[in-house]
C-alpha cells in the first residue's frame, strides 16, 4: 500500500498554518477538484478526498496535535468521518461556502438570500433603412412574467402570508446524506425560498406562484442612427423577479430590413446605378436616388463599368458620432436591348470604325489580349 501523504503537503500550507489558512486553501482545492466540476476527471474526485480527510485533520485541534506528534500512525482514520461526513462541525461551514462559490447564493450562518432579480427579456424588432437613419417611435407586445397585483407577489391572499417552511426549517436547503457524502441540495418542498403558503392560503389569481402571465404593451423609441444588432435597453421592463426581487430589463435588438436600392455600411450607404452606353462614353449629368430624394451627379467621359462614385454626406450619421457618412454610387454600364435594324446598322459602323484604331479606343481589352499572347507563347 503506498504511504499516505503528508496533510499539509496536501493543502499547500506551513505546519504552523492558522486554522483561516487552512479552510481557505481547502476551500480553492474543494471547488477546484469538486466532481461535478471534473467529470471527465477520473482522479478529481480522489483528489477531492484527500483534500476533505485533511482538512477535517487539521481543524480538530485534538486530531491535528495527534498528527503533528505522530504522523498518520497518531490518528484513527475512522475518525476522518465521525463528524457525519460532510455534516461534520465545521467541515460543514466551509462546505456550504464553498457550495456557495460554485453554484450561487451560499449559506454562511444558516441564512441564505432567496430573493431573486427577474429574467432579462430580448425582443427581436424589424425596422426599415429609413426609420434606422431618421429614428422612430413605435409599440411592441411582449409575453411576460409580471408581480401578481392581488397579491403585491406575496403568492397569498390578501391578509394572508406565507410560513416558514416545516421541511428545511426556512433554510430553502436540505442535506442529504449519500454514504460517506452528505449534500446540501434545495429544499424540495418551498424549492429554495424558506417559506410555503398553505393551499386554502394561496392567491385565486396566481396560485401562489406570485406572478402572472401577461402581455403588455410597451414604447419604444428607436434613435437616428441606429444599426444591424444594436440594443434598446428598457429598465425594468422585464420579468418580474422572485419573493420580492427587481424587475430585470428589456432589451429591443434592432435587425433592418433588406432595403431595394441601399446596402448600409456603417455610416455610408452603397446603390448600384445603371448608365447608358452613349452615357459612359460621352459623360453626361444623371439623378441618383439618396435618402432624402434626388441628387444630381456628374460623370465623366470614358466611364467603365464598375465605376464608384462619392456624394458626400448622403450616407447615414451613425449612432453616437457627429458627421453623416457617404453615398457610393457603383455604375454599371448597360448593354442596349430590342434594337431596331437602323440601331443596329449604325452600331456595326461604329463598331468598324473603332477596329482601325482598337489600340487607343479599348485600351483594356488590348491590354489583356496582350496577356493572353504573352500566356500562350
Amino acid at each position: 500500500m503506498a504511504a499516505k501523504k503528508d496533510y499539509y503537503e496536501i493543502l499547500g500550507v506551513n505546519k504552523d498554518a492558522s486554522s483561516e489558512d487552512i479552510k481557505k486553501s481547502y476551500r480553492k482545492l474543494a471547488m477546484k477538484y469538486h466532481p461535478d466540476r471534473n467529470p471527465d476527471n477520473p482522479k478529481a474526485e480522489e483528489q477531492f478526498k484527500e483534500a476533505k480527510e485533511a482538512y477535517e485533520m487539521l481543524t480538530d485541534e485534538q486530531k491535528r496535535a495527534a498528527y503533528d506528534q505522530y504522523g498518520h500512525a497518531g490518528v484513527d482514520p475512522s475518525m476522518a468521518s465521525s463528524g457525519g461526513g460532510f455534516g461534520g462541525a465545521g467541515f460543514g461551514d466551509a462546505f456550504g461556502d464553498i457550495f456557495g462559490d460554485i453554484f450561487g447564493g451560499g449559506a454562511r450562518g444558516g441564512q441564505r438570500n432567496n430573493v431573486y432579480r427577474g429574467a432579462d427579456l430580448r425582443y427581436n424588432m424589424e425596422i426599415s433603412l429609413e426609420d434606422a437613419a431618421k429614428g422612430t417611435e413605435t409599440k411592441i407586445r411582449i409575453p411576460v412574467q409580471a408581480k401578481c397585483e392581488t397579491c403585491n407577489g406575496s403568492g397569498a391572499k390578501p391578509g394572508k402570508s406565507p410560513v416558514t417552511c416545516g421541511t428545511c426549517g426556512g433554510q430553502g436547503q436540505v442535506r442529504m446524506q449519500q454514504g460517506f457524502f452528505s449534500v446540501q441540495q434545495t429544499c424540495p418542498k418551498c424549492h429554495g425560498g424558506g417559506k410555503t403558503i398553505k393551499e386554502e392560503d394561496k392567491c385565486g389569481t396566481c396560485h401562489g406562484a406570485g406572478r402572472v402571465k401577461l402581455n403588455k404593451t410597451l414604447s419604444v423609441k428607436i434613435p437616428a442612427g441606429v444599426d444591424e444588432g444594436d440594443r434598446i435597453r428598457l429598465s425594468g421592463e422585464g420579468e418580474a423577479g422572485v419573493n420580492g426581487g427587481p424587475t430585470g430589463d428589456l432589451y429591443v435588438v434592432v435587425h433592418l430590413k433588406p432595403h431595394e436600392i441601399f446596402q448600409r455600411d456603417g455610416g455610408n450607404l452603397h446603390c448600384e446605378m445603371p448608365i447608358s452606353f452613349s452615357t459612359a462614353a460621352l459623360g453626361g449629368e444623371i439623378e441618383v436616388p439618396t435618402l432624402g430624394g434626388s441628387a444630381k451627379m456628374k460623370i465623366p467621359a470614358e466611364t467603365q463599368t464598375g465605376g464608384v462614385f462619392r456624394l458626400k454626406g448622403k450616407g447615414i450619421k451613425p449612432l453616437r458620432q457627429s458627421e453623416h457618412g457617404d453615398l457610393m454610387v457603383h455604375v454599371v454600364v448597360e448593354t442596349p436591348v430590342k434594337l431596331t435594324e437602323k440601331q443596329k446598322e449604325l452600331l456595326r459602323e461604329f463598331e468598324i470604325s473603332t477596329q482601325a484604331d482598337s489600340g487607343k479606343h479599348s485600351p483594356r481589352n488590348k491590354s489583356w489580349m496582350d496577356k493572353v499572347k504573352g500566356f500562350f507563347e
